[in-house]
Protein backbone atom coordinates (compact mmCIF):
# COMPACT_ATOMS: atom_id res chain seq x y z
CA UNK A 1 0.00 0.00 0.00
CA UNK A 2 1.41 3.19 -1.14
CA UNK A 3 2.34 5.24 2.03
CA UNK A 4 0.50 8.45 3.74
CA UNK A 5 3.13 10.53 3.69
CA UNK A 6 6.77 9.44 2.18
CA UNK A 7 9.58 12.32 2.66
CA UNK A 8 13.17 11.85 1.13
CA UNK A 9 16.77 13.67 2.18
CA UNK A 10 14.21 16.85 2.86
CA UNK A 11 15.86 20.23 3.54
CA UNK A 12 14.72 23.79 3.75
CA UNK A 13 16.92 27.07 4.10
CA UNK A 14 16.26 30.55 5.31
CA UNK A 15 19.09 32.34 5.04
CA UNK A 16 22.02 31.22 7.06
CA UNK A 17 19.75 29.00 9.19
CA UNK A 18 19.17 25.43 8.41
CA UNK A 19 15.54 24.80 9.19
CA UNK A 20 14.77 21.52 7.68
CA UNK A 21 18.62 19.01 7.38
CA UNK A 22 17.76 16.26 4.95
CA UNK A 23 14.80 14.14 6.70
CA UNK A 24 13.91 11.22 5.34
CA UNK A 25 10.79 9.37 7.04
CA UNK A 26 7.38 7.44 6.24
CA UNK A 27 3.34 7.53 7.47
CA UNK A 28 1.60 4.17 6.73
CA UNK A 29 -2.01 5.03 5.69
CA UNK A 30 -4.05 5.05 8.69
CA UNK A 31 -1.70 6.11 11.41
CA UNK A 32 -1.14 8.76 14.20
CA UNK A 33 2.36 10.31 13.72
CA UNK A 34 3.75 12.76 15.80
CA UNK A 35 6.69 15.15 15.34
CA UNK A 36 8.00 16.13 18.61
CA UNK A 37 10.68 18.49 19.58
CA UNK A 38 11.44 21.89 20.80
CA UNK A 39 10.29 25.29 19.39
CA UNK A 40 12.19 25.93 16.69
CA UNK A 41 13.52 22.79 15.67
CA UNK A 42 11.59 22.88 12.10
CA UNK A 43 7.90 21.03 13.10
CA UNK A 44 6.26 23.49 11.80
CA UNK A 45 8.59 23.63 8.58
CA UNK A 46 8.22 20.59 7.64
CA UNK A 47 4.05 20.63 8.16
CA UNK A 48 4.30 23.58 6.04
CA UNK A 49 6.17 21.88 3.27
CA UNK A 50 4.04 18.82 3.52
CA UNK A 51 0.44 21.16 3.27
CA UNK A 52 2.51 23.08 -0.05
CA UNK A 53 2.74 26.32 1.73
CA UNK A 54 6.56 26.17 1.48
CA UNK A 55 8.76 24.28 -0.92
CA UNK A 56 11.65 22.76 0.16
CA UNK A 57 14.74 23.64 -0.78
CA UNK A 58 16.12 20.38 -1.88
CA UNK A 59 14.58 16.33 -1.49
CA UNK A 60 11.07 15.33 -2.31
CA UNK A 61 7.81 14.95 -0.11
CA UNK A 62 4.51 12.95 -1.22
CA UNK A 63 0.91 13.48 0.84
CA UNK A 64 -1.40 10.81 -0.37
CA UNK A 65 0.60 9.83 -3.57
CA UNK A 66 1.03 13.22 -4.92
CA UNK A 67 4.27 15.30 -5.08
CA UNK A 68 3.47 18.56 -2.77
CA UNK A 69 5.94 20.52 -5.74
CA UNK A 70 4.47 19.31 -8.66
CA UNK A 71 0.94 18.69 -7.68
CA UNK A 72 0.19 21.10 -5.68
CA UNK A 73 -3.55 21.23 -6.31
CA UNK A 74 -3.68 17.47 -6.14
CA UNK A 75 -2.04 17.25 -2.41
CA UNK A 76 -4.54 20.52 -1.22
CA UNK A 77 -7.74 18.22 -2.13
CA UNK A 78 -6.12 15.29 0.41
CA UNK A 79 -5.29 17.07 3.44
CA UNK A 80 -7.38 18.93 5.89
CA UNK A 81 -4.99 21.19 7.89
CA UNK A 82 -5.40 22.81 11.13
CA UNK A 83 -2.59 25.63 12.01
CA UNK A 84 -0.91 26.24 15.05
CA UNK A 85 -2.43 29.99 15.39
CA UNK A 86 -7.02 29.86 14.88
CA UNK A 87 -7.66 31.00 11.03
CA UNK A 88 -11.92 31.27 12.06
CA UNK A 89 -13.34 34.19 11.20
CA UNK A 90 -14.67 35.23 14.72
CA UNK A 91 -17.66 37.35 13.45
CA UNK A 92 -19.60 34.31 11.51
CA UNK A 93 -21.29 31.59 13.41
CA UNK A 94 -19.30 28.14 13.26
CA UNK A 95 -21.77 26.46 10.45
CA UNK A 96 -20.69 29.55 8.23
CA UNK A 97 -17.33 29.54 8.89
CA UNK A 98 -18.03 25.32 7.43
CA UNK A 99 -19.85 26.48 4.70
CA UNK A 100 -17.47 28.93 3.41
CA UNK A 101 -14.68 26.10 3.61
CA UNK A 102 -16.70 23.70 1.75
CA UNK A 103 -17.58 26.47 -1.07
CA UNK A 104 -13.50 26.64 -1.21
CA UNK A 105 -13.35 22.75 -1.13
CA UNK A 106 -15.91 21.99 -3.62
CA UNK A 107 -17.96 19.83 -1.35
CA UNK A 108 -21.27 19.27 -3.47
CA UNK A 109 -24.16 21.08 -1.74
CA UNK A 110 -26.27 18.37 -1.43
CA UNK A 111 -23.65 16.41 0.97
CA UNK A 112 -22.64 19.58 3.27
CA UNK A 113 -25.75 19.54 5.50
CA UNK A 114 -24.77 15.78 6.54
CA UNK A 115 -21.34 16.14 6.69
CA UNK A 116 -21.75 19.52 8.67
CA UNK A 117 -23.83 17.47 11.47
CA UNK A 118 -21.60 14.69 11.29
CA UNK A 119 -18.54 16.57 11.90
CA UNK A 120 -20.28 18.97 14.51
CA UNK A 121 -21.63 16.35 16.73
CA UNK A 122 -18.30 14.54 16.64
CA UNK A 123 -16.59 17.51 18.28
CA UNK A 124 -19.58 18.85 20.50
CA UNK A 125 -20.58 21.81 18.72
CA UNK A 126 -23.35 20.83 17.08
CA UNK A 127 -25.98 22.49 19.06
CA UNK A 128 -23.62 25.81 19.07
CA UNK A 129 -23.41 25.79 15.47
CA UNK A 130 -25.26 28.65 15.27
CA UNK A 131 -23.39 31.08 17.87
CA UNK A 132 -20.70 33.23 16.22
CA UNK A 133 -17.50 32.05 17.03
CA UNK A 134 -16.32 35.32 19.22
CA UNK A 135 -18.33 33.65 21.80
CA UNK A 136 -16.60 30.18 22.03
CA UNK A 137 -14.10 29.45 24.25
CA UNK A 138 -10.60 28.86 23.29
CA UNK A 139 -11.03 24.71 23.37
CA UNK A 140 -14.06 25.16 21.49
CA UNK A 141 -12.59 27.17 18.55
CA UNK A 142 -10.13 24.53 18.28
CA UNK A 143 -12.56 21.84 18.05
CA UNK A 144 -14.44 23.89 15.74
CA UNK A 145 -11.21 23.98 13.39
CA UNK A 146 -10.84 19.70 13.86
CA UNK A 147 -14.17 19.95 12.42
CA UNK A 148 -13.56 22.14 9.31
CA UNK A 149 -10.10 20.19 8.67
CA UNK A 150 -12.27 16.93 8.56
CA UNK A 151 -15.11 18.70 6.53
CA UNK A 152 -14.12 17.70 2.56
CA UNK A 153 -13.07 14.02 3.83
CA UNK A 154 -9.78 13.96 3.57
CA UNK A 155 -7.12 11.52 3.55
CA UNK A 156 -4.71 12.94 5.90
CA UNK A 157 -5.43 15.43 8.74
CA UNK A 158 -2.19 17.60 9.84
CA UNK A 159 -2.45 19.23 13.04
CA UNK A 160 0.40 21.97 14.00
CA UNK A 161 0.79 21.96 17.89
CA UNK A 162 -3.49 21.36 18.25
CA UNK A 163 -3.78 22.73 21.81
CA UNK A 164 -1.19 24.89 22.61
CA UNK A 165 -1.58 27.81 24.81
CA UNK A 166 -4.77 25.41 25.92
CA UNK A 167 -5.17 24.37 30.23
CA UNK A 168 -4.86 20.43 30.71
CA UNK A 169 -8.02 19.90 31.40
CA UNK A 170 -9.13 21.62 27.69
CA UNK A 171 -5.55 19.28 26.05
CA UNK A 172 -7.52 16.26 27.39
CA UNK A 173 -10.80 17.18 25.79
CA UNK A 174 -9.18 17.99 22.58
CA UNK A 175 -7.38 14.61 22.60
CA UNK A 176 -10.74 12.96 23.25
CA UNK A 177 -12.17 14.17 20.06
CA UNK A 178 -8.79 13.24 18.29
CA UNK A 179 -9.03 10.02 19.17
CA UNK A 180 -12.78 9.28 18.98
CA UNK A 181 -12.03 10.55 15.21
CA UNK A 182 -9.53 8.31 14.43
CA UNK A 183 -12.25 5.42 14.88
CA UNK A 184 -14.97 7.08 12.91
CA UNK A 185 -12.78 8.20 9.98
CA UNK A 186 -10.84 6.44 7.22
CA UNK A 187 -7.99 8.81 8.06
CA UNK A 188 -4.10 9.35 9.02
CA UNK A 189 -3.05 12.24 11.28
CA UNK A 190 -0.17 14.16 11.38
CA UNK A 191 0.89 16.06 14.49
CA UNK A 192 3.14 18.70 15.69
CA UNK A 193 3.55 18.89 19.24
CA UNK A 194 6.25 19.69 22.28
CA UNK A 195 4.00 18.36 24.99
CA UNK A 196 5.65 14.98 25.97
CA UNK A 197 2.25 13.84 27.39
CA UNK A 198 0.19 14.68 24.20
CA UNK A 199 3.33 12.78 21.97
CA UNK A 200 1.90 9.34 23.69
CA UNK A 201 -1.16 9.41 22.21
CA UNK A 202 1.01 8.75 18.77
CA UNK A 203 1.62 5.00 17.20
CA UNK A 204 4.89 6.22 16.62
CA UNK A 205 7.11 9.35 17.19
CA UNK A 206 10.02 11.19 15.33
CA UNK A 207 11.93 13.38 17.49
CA UNK A 208 13.11 16.45 15.85
CA UNK A 209 16.08 18.81 17.03
CA UNK A 210 17.51 21.52 15.04
CA UNK A 211 16.29 19.98 12.11
CA UNK A 212 16.96 16.44 12.57
CA UNK A 213 15.42 13.70 12.85
CA UNK A 214 17.19 11.91 15.69
CA UNK A 215 14.97 9.01 16.88
CA UNK A 216 11.89 7.37 15.39
CA UNK A 217 9.74 4.54 16.59
CA UNK A 218 6.69 3.67 19.01
CA UNK A 219 6.60 6.00 22.61
CA UNK A 220 7.22 2.39 24.43
CA UNK A 221 9.96 1.54 22.06
CA UNK A 222 11.66 4.50 22.73
CA UNK A 223 11.40 4.64 26.17
CA UNK A 224 12.75 1.07 26.01
CA UNK A 225 15.44 2.48 24.33
CA UNK A 226 16.75 4.62 26.87
CA UNK A 227 16.79 2.03 29.54
CA UNK A 228 17.93 4.18 32.72
CA UNK A 229 16.61 5.98 35.45
CA UNK A 230 16.38 9.54 35.38
CA UNK A 231 18.01 10.85 38.76
CA UNK A 232 17.60 14.50 39.62
CA UNK A 233 18.77 16.04 42.82
CA UNK A 234 19.95 19.69 44.21
CA UNK A 235 23.04 19.98 46.38
CA UNK A 236 25.18 22.58 48.44
CA UNK A 237 27.13 22.98 45.54
CA UNK A 238 26.03 21.65 42.06
CA UNK A 239 29.42 21.79 40.29
CA UNK A 240 31.12 20.13 42.57
CA UNK A 241 28.14 17.48 42.94
CA UNK A 242 28.31 17.15 39.10
CA UNK A 243 32.80 16.65 39.78
CA UNK A 244 32.09 14.18 42.30
CA UNK A 245 29.42 11.66 40.15
CA UNK A 246 32.63 11.51 37.58
CA UNK A 247 35.01 11.19 40.09
CA UNK A 248 33.12 8.80 42.70
CA UNK A 249 31.07 6.87 40.44
CA UNK A 250 31.97 7.57 36.68
CA UNK A 251 28.67 9.11 35.84
CA UNK A 252 28.04 11.63 33.75
CA UNK A 253 25.68 14.40 35.14
CA UNK A 254 24.76 17.69 34.11
CA UNK A 255 22.45 20.94 34.78
CA UNK A 256 18.58 20.61 33.41
CA UNK A 257 15.78 23.03 34.54
CA UNK A 258 18.30 24.26 37.89
CA UNK A 259 19.18 20.36 38.94
CA UNK A 260 22.28 17.85 38.75
CA UNK A 261 20.35 15.37 36.34
CA UNK A 262 22.20 12.10 35.46
CA UNK A 263 20.58 8.44 34.45
CA UNK A 264 21.34 4.96 36.55
CA UNK A 265 20.11 1.35 36.27
CA UNK A 266 18.01 1.29 38.99
CA UNK A 267 18.05 4.55 40.38
CA UNK A 268 16.40 3.99 43.84
CA UNK A 269 18.86 1.14 44.64
CA UNK A 270 21.64 3.63 43.85
CA UNK A 271 20.03 6.49 46.17
CA UNK A 272 21.84 4.76 49.29
CA UNK A 273 25.25 4.97 47.54
CA UNK A 274 24.65 8.23 46.20
CA UNK A 275 23.89 9.70 49.85
CA UNK A 276 26.61 7.41 51.43
CA UNK A 277 29.83 8.69 48.76
CA UNK A 278 28.90 11.96 47.80
CA UNK A 279 31.00 14.29 49.38
CA UNK A 280 28.14 16.88 48.90
CA UNK A 281 25.36 17.88 51.14
CA UNK A 282 21.96 16.63 49.51
CA UNK A 283 19.10 18.63 49.84
CA UNK A 284 16.80 16.79 47.45
CA UNK A 285 16.72 14.00 45.39
CA UNK A 286 14.11 12.54 43.01
CA UNK A 287 14.17 9.36 40.96
CA UNK A 288 12.00 8.73 38.00
CA UNK A 289 11.49 5.95 35.11
CA UNK A 290 12.25 6.31 31.60
CA UNK A 291 10.42 9.21 29.57
CA UNK A 292 9.77 11.00 26.43
CA UNK A 293 11.66 13.20 28.03
CA UNK A 294 14.68 11.18 29.07
CA UNK A 295 14.35 9.79 25.27
CA UNK A 296 15.29 13.33 24.04
CA UNK A 297 17.66 13.98 26.59
CA UNK A 298 19.75 10.84 25.80
CA UNK A 299 19.54 11.52 22.00
CA UNK A 300 20.37 15.04 22.18
CA UNK A 301 22.04 16.07 25.35
CA UNK A 302 19.29 18.54 26.58
CA UNK A 303 16.13 18.26 28.05
CA UNK A 304 13.17 19.83 25.86
CA UNK A 305 12.83 22.84 27.34
CA UNK A 306 17.13 23.60 27.40
CA UNK A 307 16.68 22.90 23.52
CA UNK A 308 13.95 25.55 23.31
CA UNK A 309 16.01 28.14 25.08
CA UNK A 310 19.32 26.83 23.17
CA UNK A 311 17.44 27.80 19.79
CA UNK A 312 15.84 31.14 20.51
CA UNK A 313 19.72 32.20 21.55
CA UNK A 314 20.72 30.58 17.93
CA UNK A 315 18.11 32.86 16.29
CA UNK A 316 18.75 36.07 18.62
CA UNK A 317 22.28 35.66 17.67
CA UNK A 318 21.37 35.13 13.86
CA UNK A 319 18.75 38.23 13.96
CA UNK A 320 21.43 40.08 15.68
CA UNK A 321 23.93 39.50 13.10
CA UNK A 322 21.71 39.97 10.61
CA UNK A 323 20.75 43.51 11.77
CA UNK A 324 24.40 44.45 11.92
CA UNK A 325 24.85 44.51 7.95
Amino acid sequence: MTPAISVSELTKRYGEIDAVRGIGFEVPTGETFGFLGPNGAGKSTTIKILCTLADPTSGTARVAGHDVVKERDTVRRNIGLVFQDTTLDSYLTGEQNLRFHADLYGVPKAAFAPRLRQVLEMVGLWERRGSVVATYSGGMQRRLEIARGLLHAPRVLFLDEPTVGLDPQTRDAIWEYINDLKKREDITIFLTTHYMDEAENCERIAIIDHGKIVAMDTPEALKASVGKDRVQISTADDQEAIRALADTFGIEAAMHEGRVTFSVESGEQFVPRLFAGLPVAIRSVSVSRPSLDDVFMSYTGKTIRDAEASIADRNRAVAARFGRR
